[in-house]
């Protein structure tokens, strides 16, 4: 892409450098498989937080709900006031059984009630899923990646994944945490970025976007017809039970995102962590929400099917800030913003790699009081 100019390539190159080395220096030394598996459970509870919000937001978040808001409205907001809710849930009744049997996974819990057995089958489950899970997500990361700068897909996949592994090998889960810490700004960072850029294209501002957005009623965000039904659109009743069971799921029972939870201290530091998480995912859902309703005005609400880009019509939504990443972020802007796509997908991905070795480890080995503390010095 002529518009990826090579300061854009610099400052993404000096990123990933950066991660990595940021990662190796705060991961400290790994004396103990507690370290390296729990950070020795002294993990601030607003950087878990933080970890917990960044490790769930993929590249697929980043471009994706922009590209649902330019086609539908902010009805998807009601799904994360509905994770809201199964995080305030999972607070009350997961975290403290968590806490008080001492657990250092979120399938120990079920080898002390059913044994055994069940332990290590929920965890290769866990493992197979997230591996093949992943594998896509991973995939998918390559895809806006290539679209931008032309890299290829090896490449790009190459790129990520090596920079992650490196830090997540050497520094555990304390350099997960922290980096996941420093990769949420950074994403954030682009996406409010991109929204002044938009702004200011706009030849009226923020009274072009009420103007559009209220041809297509885009400020909605609750939906109230159909309350029964539970396909064909985001109705209230079956986006807040449906985000309320999910996030019951992920952040109650998988590996992932509990391994995150059980760094906190104490109970009320895990408690503190996964409740406000849910807080921080409601506004930044609703920033990727506006951004997609303000290229709705910017692009005078034509269908993403006539928007062309290198000679080639758009086929999907998801495009759609790719494109405008593409065609419309001044030069080193839009370096930034690859790196905003970089960190969505590097949190994620590094927090695989922790949440699957230590199930490995720690449920398929061997009990974590049994193994050899030398072996981490």
């Amino acid at each position: 892409m002529e518009h990826f100019s090579s300061i854009d390539y610099g400052i993404v190159v000096v990123y990933l450098i950066a991660v990595a080395v940021f990662g190796i220096l705060y991961s400290g030394k790994q004396a103990t498989v507690k370290d390296y598996f729990l950070g020795s459970k002294n993990i601030p509870w607003w950087a878990a937080c933080f970890s917990v919000v960044a490790t769930e937001t993929s590249t697929l978040t980043f471009i994706s709900i922009p590209g649902l808001a330019y086609i539908s409205n902010m009805n998807f907001l009601q799904l994360a006031i509905g994770f809201l809710i199964g995080r305030i849930i999972v607070a009350m009744i997961f975290i403290p059984r968590y806490y008080a049997g001492n657990m250092d996974t979120a399938y120990q819990f079920l080898g002390k009630r059913f044994g055994e057995p069940m332990r290590k089958y929920a965890s290769v489950t866990f493992i197979l899923l997230r591996i093949f899970a992943d594998g896509v997500r991973l995939f998918t990361t390559a895809i806006p990646i290539k679209f931008i700068t032309g890299l290829g897909y090896f490449e790009c996949i190459l790129i990520v994944g090596i920079i992650t592994v490196i830090y997540s090998y050497i520094g555990g889960i304390r350099a997960v945490i922290w980096t996941d810490v420093i990769q949420m700004f950074v994403y954030t960072f682009g996406a409010v970025a991109s929204m002044i850029v938009i702004y200011n294209l706009l030849p009226n501002g923020w009274t072009d976007v009420t103007a559009f957005a209220s041809q297509g009623d885009k400020f909605q965000i609750f939906n109230f017809d159909n309350l029964l039904s539970f396909t064909g659109g985001y109705s209230i009743i079956g986006s807040l039970l449906g985000g309320a069971f999910l996030a019951m799921a992920s952040h109650g029972t998988d590996q992932m995102i509990v391994q995150r939870l059980l760094t906190c201290k104490d109970v009320k530091s895990s408690q503190k962590a996964v409740i406000f998480s849910g807080v921080i995912v409601i506004i930044q859902f609703t920033i990727f929400l506006v951004i997609g309703i303000m290229l709705y005005a910017l692009y005078e609400g034509i269908d993403f099917k006539n928007m062309i880009i290198d000679g080639h019509n758009l086929t999907k939504s998801d495009e759609i800030f790719p494109m405008f990443i593409v065609q419309s972020l001044p030069i080193g802007l839009a370096g930034l913003v690859v790196a905003g796509l970089l960190s969505a997908s590097m949190s994620t991905l590094s927090s695989t790699f922790n949440s699957l070795a230590s199930t490995t480890i720690l449920d398929l080995f061997k009990d974590l009081k049994n193994l050899n503390p030398k072996k981490f010095n």
